[in-house]
């Protein structure tokens, strides 16, 4: 059922922008679509209220791979007509080659990548080795007085390390994160629902931005991506393609295909500012509008259904980083977490 409805909007934070409930990916998006499509994909989402866009320049670490998604989504905005005003930008900066690659020169080429001079807010990536915390805080909160962009994010960073920056800013006077964007869908929920998180939502006034929803289109039944998709915290990809008749089957009971349900789950979830789906048809887009209307109308039956489908319980530690794979991030190279 399509969904008629503007996209609701919810604050990324305490300290953070208005935005979408449902906003668009674009890790190896934009570059499976032809360019008139892309146009087409950029406009739609923005007339129906879906205009966030998360887009980063994907040449570090493990993302050193010269994807050019980022330039072409730059290219969909302009084809598309669209004036800045009229979309939020969500860029990223990597800490894989910090601070040898600055964030300072990391923004600079990846809005030009784009074809802009400023992001609405970034996330700041995960990490196999700590950085200098102080040192990111501080970073990244001159780029926010330098107009850069308004606020920032983390991603799969472990609760101790948000809370530590969050209580860093707040003592040094700079700029906390007011978000953190997380993977989360049906099977990997221990570390966005877990206690340490639920602390920083309820204390810090963190917003939760849900990523990975479909885990690279498992969930919605492509169950061998022939893209390249995200990491495998905890290795229980092939326990998620095994429980995909499990997920079409709840789908079936609400009357919805299993994309919808997937998304609809992480939408119902109270600390949830947003949550980004990798979109390339128009038909993908519409499907994830109709979750918003299913969880609006089924969120806790939704929920409570889905109950089985916790896939990472007991395998990933709620205080872990996502980004390491830690068993702890407790451990005696630990920020502390009280």
């Amino acid at each position: 059922m399509e969904f008629a409805e503007r996209v609701p909007r919810r604050r990324l934070g305490v300290h953070g922008p208005e935005v979408p409930l449902l906003a668009l990916g674009s890790w190896n998006t934009w570059d499976r679509m032809d360019r008139d499509d892309a146009a087409e994909l950029v406009r739609l989402a923005v007339d129906r209220g879906a205009n966030m866009f998360d887009v980063a320049h994907y040449n570090f670490g493990p993302h050193a791979e010269n994807a050019v998604t980022d330039v072409l989504f730059g290219q969909a905005v302009r084809d598309a007509g669209l004036a800045r005003e009229d979309y939020l930008l969500c860029g990223k900066l990597w800490l894989w080659e910090y601070p040898r690659s600055s964030f300072a020169e990391q923004i600079e080429v990846s809005l030009d990548r784009v074809g802009t001079d400023r992001a609405d807010m970034v996330v700041v990536g995960d990490f196999m080795e700590r950085p200098d915390l102080h040192a990111v805080v501080r970073d990244v909160s001159e780029l926010v007085r330098a107009g850069r962009f308004a606020s920032w994010g983390v991603n799969n960073w472990s609760a101790c390390d948000v809370l530590f920056a969050c209580r860093f800013a707040a003592a040094e006077g700079l700029v906390p994160p007011s978000f953190a964007q997380l993977k989360y869908n049906l099977a990997r929920r221990s570390v966005p629902e877990g206690a340490l998180f639920a602390k920083l939502y309820a204390e810090e006034g963190l917003a939760l931005q849900a990523s990975d929803v479909l885990e690279g289109g498992i969930l919605a039944g492509k169950l061998d991506p022939e893209r390249k998709i995200g990491a495998d915290p905890g290795g229980i990809r092939d326990r998620i393609r095994a429980a995909f008749p499990e997920v079409k089957r709840i789908a079936a009971e609400f009357g919805v295909p299993p994309a919808q349900f997937a998304v609809a789950y992480t939408l119902a979830h109270p600390a949830v500012a947003n949550v980004l789906v990798g979109v390339s048809r128009a038909q993908q887009l519409e499907d994830g509008l109709a979750a918003l209307g299913l969880a609006a109308r089924h969120g806790d039956e939704l929920r409570a259904a889905a109950a089985g489908l916790w896939l990472d319980k007991g395998v990933v530690d709620p205080a872990a980083s996502w980004g390491t794979d830690a068993p702890s991030a407790q451990g005696r190279d630990a920020v502390p977490c009280t």
